[in-house]
């Protein structure tokens, strides 16, 4: 998916929301949703961070085909709040997401 089109109706159909549920929620026409879709027209970025609200996702993953999708906006959120984080925090909180981590890999290594 390389294409902000193909990354809307993509979005669109794993949450389940239908072309006309999305314009209603951005305030914009089912057909002009459609015409995004089909890549035959581009969202202004208004209408792109409308998008990506509704989505919850970041303006940044519906328009660049290399962003990740698991940083939806509360992932990006956390990350932004451990940046206020004392350096005795972050060390703390990074501690524990590793030890988390590595268990997690080797629960996940000794199922296979």
């Amino acid at each position: 998916m390389s294409k902000i089109g193909d990354r809307i109706a993509h979005l669109r159909k794993v949450k389940g929301i239908s072309q006309t549920d999305l314009a209603t929620s951005i305030k914009a026409s089912r057909e002009a949703i459609g015409k995004y879709e089909r890549n035959e027209a581009m969202p202004s970025v208004e209408t792109a961070k409308k998008i990506a609200d509704v989505f919850e996702v970041t303006l940044d993953y519906l328009v660049d085909d290399s962003a990740v999708a698991s940083f939806d906006k509360q992932t990006v959120k956390r990350l932004k709040d451990i940046e206020h984080l004392t350096e005795d925090d972050k060390k703390t909180l990074f501690s524990m997401m590793d030890a988390f981590l590595r268990d997690a890999k080797t629960r996940k290594a000794y199922a296979a």
